[in-house]
């Protein structure tokens, strides 16, 4: 018993300690220009049996269902973060890149495995499938708070976030052929679309319930809303998967549902999923850091062949299945480079290559290092020059705005009121007006202004202008009023958009 709670607080301050190692990597990452997740990497290596030797972990079924629910709350705060207007224009090449492009990477990539590693072709074709897909795990984490092109990195977002589904389809099914050889190819085409149908059909479901839930029902505390939230993506993505569907892609879609629609403490929800998605993301790839031996990871063999794997994905694969995507998409060249040199691996196809060595297909551990060899690459050399390249490439949108500071209420309890945050565009009707010129719903009152990174405090005699962030305490059931009057635009912009 007493040797069970010593084991019990020795896993606690582990933990402790590889949180905190993490979260001051992040600081280090950008000064290095090298993305945090390969750091998260090389804390688990480096803590792991290898080297330091403070933690022994080999369990691959573990790192996997870590690995899945780490994703899941990773797709679900980049989906929130989605915004609809400027995701909508870009569905169509985002599902290209997703399915045409997955296929077209994957059996590039095949190709140079069978001759480069000498396996068969089954086990050529699962390597590429399981390299094939951007992961949205590492492209969220490289993309957050740059100022790349909106079009850009909203195709991006939504390539990563929406062909997981595909990379898993193809792993399983070719798991399957390999250890089952009288499964057939056409019930699995059959079964793809099953699982991409009951994923879109659950999340548009799940996801409007979500909003509903989150509007109707009055918790005690605010704390909970965003736990509430949180819990919605679990079970959209448990549901799903009970019906065969695409619990991933399920999630996503969930994910951008709640994102885009008006909820109750929207600032908690999303602050809340931010801080609980980085958790995640530390925990996955410093465990799948602990699962990699580098003794066996940096030998001659793995790193020759995985650097000419690399090789072949990064300058071969990748910007052949882009371009094939995106024809006649009005992409320009320059788009086309930088969409190329962004497909990002990460956490995916690390998690998706425990696979194959719970399956016990053979050769799984050579392809299981590979693979780690591969994303380790990806991540060093394309994720720590994608800013450089897009300033290169003249792709750099505006400068994000963000306000430094930022107000909370720790708990209204049932007083059925709610602090909204909104940004003033130039083109907005309130510009140029003062407080008490504005016809705010009855109730409502502005607490703050955040100007230029500095707070101002508001009188009836403030003067509004571009770029503001307003801090309004109003009544939930005066929101809409609310959102018309903060949304309305001036007389200039309208009569411009008429002409």
């Amino acid at each position: 018993m007493f040797v069970d709670i010593l084991q019990t607080d020795r896993i606690v301050l582990l933990a402790g300690i590889l949180f905190i190692a993490g979260v001051i990597t992040t600081k280090f990452s950008s000064r290095i220009g090298v993305p945090s997740l390969v750091l998260f990497i090389f804390v688990g290596m480096v803590m792991g049996s290898d080297i330091l030797g403070i933690i022994h972990f080999d369990d691959a079924k573990t790192a996997q269902m870590i690995g899945v629910l780490a994703l899941v709350v990773i797709l679900f705060e980049g989906g929130m973060q989605t915004q609809w207007k400027t995701l909508k224009p870009v569905i169509v090449p985002s599902l290209s890149l997703a399915t045409v492009g997955v296929l077209l990477t994957s059996g590039i990539v095949a190709v140079a495995a069978k001759f480069i590693l000498g396996i068969g072709w089954l086990e050529a074709t699962l390597f590429g499938a399981i390299v094939g897909s951007t992961d949205a795990a590492a492209v969220f984490a490289v993309l957050k708070g740059q100022n790349i092109k909106k079009r850009i990195s909203a195709t991006l977002e939504a390539e990563s976030g929406s062909n997981d589904p595909m990379a898993v389809f193809l792993t399983v099914a070719l798991i399957e052929l390999i250890t089952l050889p009288d499964v057939s190819i056409f019930s699995m085409i059959g079964s793809f679309f099953l699982q991409m149908s009951v994923g879109v059909l659950l999340g548009l479901l799940l996801g409007k319930l979500a909003v509903w839930a989150l509007n109707k029902i009055n918790l005690d505390s605010s704390g909970l809303y965003p736990v509430f939230a949180t819990a919605f993506a679990l079970l959209t993505y448990g549901i799903t998967a009970a019906f065969n569907g695409s619990g991933l892609l399920a999630v996503y879609i969930a994910a951008i549902i709640i994102g885009n629609a008006d909820i109750s403490y929207r600032h908690s929800i999303f602050r809340f999923s931010e801080g609980f998605a980085w958790m995640m993301q530390i925990s996955m790839f410093v465990i799948l850091g602990l699962l990699v031996f580098p003794s066996e990871l940096f030998t001659v063999d793995i790193f020759v062949k995985g650097i000419l794997l690399s090789l072949i994905l990064i300058l071969v694969a990748r910007p052949i299945a882009v371009y094939l995507s995106t024809l006649s998409m009005k992409y320009t060249y320059k788009e086309v480079i930088f969409l190329s040199w962004a497909g990002l691996k990460g956490a995916v196809p690390i998690v998706l290559a425990t696979f194959p060595l719970l399956a016990n297909v053979e050769g799984s551990h050579l392809l299981f290092n590979v693979v780690f060899f591969v994303v380790l690459t990806s991540c060093l050399v394309q994720g720590s020059t994608i800013t450089i390249l897009a300033e290169k490439l003249g792709l750099n949108g505006p400068k994000k705005t963000e306000p430094i500071h930022s107000l909370e209420l720790i708990s209204l309890g049932k007083a059925d009121a709610e602090m909204f945050e909104y940004e003033l565009e130039e083109d907005s009707a309130l510009v140029g007006k003062t407080l008490i010129e504005i016809p705010f719903p009855e109730g409502a009152l502005v607490n703050a202004i955040i100007r230029k990174d500095e707070l101002i405090t508001p009188t009836g005699r403030t003067v509004i202008e571009p770029g503001d962030f307003l801090y309004i305490l109003s009544a939930r059931k005066n929101k809409q009023l609310l959102k018309e009057l903060l949304e309305e635009k001036s007389k200039d912009e309208i009569l411009e958009e008429s002409v």
